[in-house]
C-alpha cells in the first residue's frame, strides 16, 4: 500500500513539473530570437532591376545546345547577352529556330535557388526591337517536355546545388565546348 502511495506521489510531482513547463503561448512563425524554423523564415531575396535590354542577337554570337534528340527545333544562347546577376539570376537571350526558319527570340532569366524562370521580353513583330509587354514573373521550370530548354540550360550549364555554376564567362565556355554538368562531374 505504501508503494502505491509513493507511485501516486511521484506521478503527481511529475505532473506538477510538466504543468509548470507548459506555456500559454501559441505556436508562432515569428522570430522571437530563441528559435526559428529555417523553412519558416521569410526570404529577403530581391530581384535586380533590369535597366536596359540587351542588343538583339547576331548569328555569330549564337551558341547552340542540345535539348532533346526528339525535337526538330534548334536552340541557341546569345553569348554576349549572358549575365549572372548579384541576385543569382542568370539572364540570357534564347533563339529557338524551326526547320522552316521561323524564330522565337526571348530575353529570359533562370533562378538557380528556386528552379524557376521568367521572360523579360520577346523580339517584336518587326524583328527590330524588344517587346516587354509579353514579360511575366517567375514560374516553375517544366521537366520532360519536348522543348524544355530552360530545364536543359538549368541542369546542363547554368546551375549546380541551387547556385550558378560560375561566372558568365565560365558558363559561356561550358556551352561553347559542350561541357555539361554531368560530363564535368564524371571527371
Amino acid at each position: 500500500m505504501n508503494a502505491s502511495r509513493a507511485v501516486i506521489a511521484v506521478s503527481a510531482a511529475a505532473l506538477a513539473v510538466l504543468a509548470g513547463c507548459s506555456s500559454n503561448k501559441a505556436p508562432s512563425n515569428q522570430d522571437d530570437g530563441i528559435f526559428t524554423y529555417l523553412l519558416d523564415r521569410k526570404p529577403n531575396w530581391t530581384e535586380d532591376k533590369i535597366e536596359t535590354m540587351p542588343p538583339l542577337p547576331q548569328p555569330s554570337n549564337l551558341l547552340p545546345f542540345n535539348v532533346s534528340q526528339n525535337t526538330p527545333l534548334t536552340f541557341a544562347v546569345d553569348k554576349t547577352s549572358l549575365t549572372v546577376g548579384k541576385d543569382g539570376v542568370i539572364r540570357y537571350v534564347i533563339v529557338v529556330t524551326s526547320p522552316a526558319g521561323a524564330r522565337n527570340v526571348n530575353y529570359e532569366g533562370i533562378r538557380c535557388d528556386t528552379y524557376e524562370w521568367r521572360r523579360y521580353a520577346s523580339i517584336n513583330d518587326a524583328q527590330n526591337g524588344w517587346d516587354q509587354g509579353v514579360a511575366f514573373d517567375f514560374k516553375r521550370i517544366e521537366n520532360g517536355e519536348l522543348n524544355a530548354y530552360q530545364a536543359a540550360l538549368y541542369q546542363d550549364y547554368f546551375c549546380t546545388s541551387k547556385l550558378p555554376v560560375g561566372t558568365a564567362k565560365q558558363i559561356v565556355n561550358n556551352i561553347q565546348y559542350k561541357r555539361t554538368q554531368s560530363s564535368i562531374n564524371v571527371r
